[in-house]
């Protein structure tokens, strides 16, 4: 009588295969993670920006009633025939309004962008 020969199932290439892709499906939870969390960061700071702006026209927008009531207002300068003032938003930006005083109509309300100051110690090659 012939002996049967007992081969084990050959499990190493699809266990690999498992391993393989447990891998690379850990790896995407992680990059998913991290996107979200930055995106968190980005939602938060983009949101203290807008309330930042929104506090800064809300003081404007006072200044420039109590100016249309006919008030003296502090902080608002002549330059030019017309009237100045501005009202920090940021550290880096800043909310310039500009009103003709005969008409009282606003001539300019734009936000101002304050670049940062150059830092003169980077390394760069000279040649």
């Amino acid at each position: 009588m012939k002996k049967e020969r007992f081969s084990p199932p050959a499990v190493g290439g699809t266990s690999l295969l498992v391993s393989f892709a447990v891998l690379l499906l850990t790896m995407l939870a992680l990059l998913s993670l991290s996107q979200a969390r930055s995106d968190r960061r980005l939602a938060e700071k983009t949101a203290e920006n807008v309330r930042a702006y929104y506090a800064a026209d809300l003081e404007a927008q006072k200044t420039y009633a109590r100016l249309r009531s006919g008030e003296d207002v502090p902080g608002v300068t002549e330059t030019g025939g017309r009237w100045c003032c501005s009202f920090p938003i940021t550290q880096y930006q800043t909310l310039f309004v500009e009103i003709d005083p005969v008409t009282l109509e606003v001539l300019r309300w734009q936000t101002l962008s304050h670049p940062e100051a150059p830092n003169e110690n980077l390394p760069v090659w000279a040649g």
